[in-house]
């Protein structure tokens, strides 16, 4: 992948929802795998969410039941839907593409390096 784009970010109150898209740019995104992580204020970037590139998905614990993880091949986006959010929920979130594939990638689903591009990140802020 040449690009990723994050958007979406912004305010929300705690409770309340938002969605967050990646944009890729590059001719074989359906091969990818995808992930998204965040770095919270004064913290180290984590594992939120990740999907192959056939469809499996990952999350943390902290945000199982409440993110959803989704991609769309036909328009090279992937997708985090995140409900009842939380003020620890504030962080910096990025977009990355792996080019694992298969067992190897669900291995390194959930570490950072096993990533191969990243997006700029975009700032979600929860407000208690």
């Amino acid at each position: 992948q040449d690009q990723l784009v994050e958007s979406g970010g912004g305010l929300v109150q705690a409770g309340g929802s938002l969605g967050l898209s990646c944009a890729a740019s590059g001719r074989t995104f359906s091969s990818y795998a995808m992930g998204w992580f965040r770095r919270p204020p004064g913290k180290e970037r984590e594992f939120v969410a990740a999907i192959s590139s056939t469809d499996s998905t990952y999350y943390a614990d902290s945000v199982k039941g409440r993110f959803t993880i989704s991609r769309d091949n036909v328009k090279n986006t992937v997708y985090l839907q995140m409900h009842s959010l939380k003020p620890e929920d504030t962080a910096v979130y990025y977009c990355a593409a792996s080019r694992l594939s298969g067992r190897y990638y669900s291995y390194r689903a959930r570490d950072e390096y096993g990533y191969d591009y990243w997006g700029q990140g975009t700032q979600v802020t929860v407000s208690s």
